[in-house]
């Protein structure tokens, strides 16, 4: 049997809300197969499975709010029969009486229990009219304070929460935990931008606008490519063993329309052309804003970027998103006095910083893969 748990969806977060199920008990899935949607204090995301198996029992009810790393579901793996003391659970066969018999979540049973809240009363709202933690929550307040409800909101509906309050204090926290496990170490490197701008002005040239590449997917191969050859910066820090990945996932720091932050993964970004990776940053970006991303986006960054240049600043000093071990910042592009063949001139360039982990890598290597970053953008036509 196999239990299916809420997975981590980044350090920031510690639980997640149940919206929707899209599998039922007896339903096949395969691996990559979206079988929930989970809320976070970021966004709703949609949770993948990485087996095969055949759906077995829901455990989770629709609105229940869970702790990372709680049981969701169990699944029968390949050839493996249901347990015979659990009979045919859910199956769509069941006997009438079954089926108008009140259903309620282990969780919501307890919950109402807990507030003295008869559950005879409470209409669910959850699959086939189950009653759901929320539905007790709900029937609890409004018992508790119906006088004290705004005027214009419905009867027993939810007080309003600020998502933006919640989201900075998850964003605290994992911060917070990042200064306090890792030690880290900063370095700046200031890079000439003309040769690269001066490629991408050409090859824009031949292009639609629809299709034209932005100077942030320079910087994103740049980075994809420069890590290979330093394995110490692309990987997570997990039980105080650091786990180097063969992949480069990189986590874009993308800022959300209602304020917070957010850093979910382009995959396999050192394999992919200018033209893959714009068309996936542009999707990203939309579904991001949208709150409509992939577990998995969520919870395999390897190294994270940060490009703050086009909100006009020089430079950017970034904190790691654990349980990663680096991360890179690009400041603005701007013309600065530069020395060349012995002349003053005014250059295109900008600041290319790297927060890394003092356990994992030290000043030294950080300091090449800066360089090799740096060079890999005067050679823009190999990106």
């Amino acid at each position: 049997m196999y239990e299916f748990k809420l997975p981590s969806l980044g350090a920031d977060m510690d639980e997640g809300t149940l919206l929707r199920w899209n599998v039922a008990p007896g339903q096949a899935v395969k691996k990559g197969d979206i079988i929930a949607v989970v809320d976070t204090t970021k966004a709703a995301v949609d949770v993948e499975i990485w087996v095969d198996g055949t759906v077995h029992r829901l455990v989770t009810e629709v609105g229940e709010k869970i702790p990372v790393g709680t049981v969701m579901a169990l699944l029968l793996e390949a050839g493996e029969e249901a347990p015979a003391d659990e009979g045919n659970i859910a199956a769509p066969e069941a006997p009438a009486a079954a089926t108008a018999r009140q259903r309620v979540s282990p969780a919501a049973r307890r919950r109402a229990a807990e507030l003295g809240v008869p559950l005879a009363g409470i209409a669910g709202t959850g699959a086939d009219a189950a009653v759901t933690l929320e539905d007790v929550e709900r029937a609890a307040a409004a018992a508790a304070a119906p006088a004290a409800a705004p005027a214009g909101t419905p009867a027993g509906a939810p007080a309003p929460t600020d998502r933006s309050a919640e989201m900075r204090r998850a964003i605290a926290a994992a911060m917070s935990r990042s200064k306090r496990e890792i030690p880290h170490y900063y370095l700046a490197e200031p890079v000439p931008m003309r040769r690269a701008l001066d490629w991408l002005r050409a090859a824009n040239e031949q292009r639609p606008v629809t299709a034209r590449l932005l100077p942030a997917v320079l910087l994103l191969k740049a980075v994809a490519l420069a890590v290979r050859g330093f394995p110490e910066m692309n990987g997570v820090h997990v039980d105080g063993v650091f786990r180097p990945s063969e992949a480069v996932h990189l986590g874009v720091a993308i800022s959300l329309r209602q304020g917070g932050l957010i850093a979910p993964a382009l995959h396999d970004a050192g394999t992919r052309t200018l033209d893959e990776l714009m068309r996936d940053l542009t999707d990203l970006v939309k579904r991001a804003r949208a709150g409509s991303l992939r577990s998995s986006e969520m919870s395999d960054p390897t190294l994270t970027v940060t490009n703050l240049g086009d909100q006009g600043v020089d430079a950017v000093v970034g904190v790691i998103y654990p349980p990663q071990v680096a991360l890179v910042g690009f400041g603005r592009i701007g013309e600065r006095p530069w020395v060349e063949d012995g002349r003053v001139i005014a250059m295109p360039a900008l600041t290319a910083s790297l927060s890394a982990d003092h356990r994992v890598s030290d000043g030294h290597r950080g300091a090449l893969f800066l360089a090799r970053l740096r060079d890999l953008l005067q050679q823009p036509e190999s990106l």
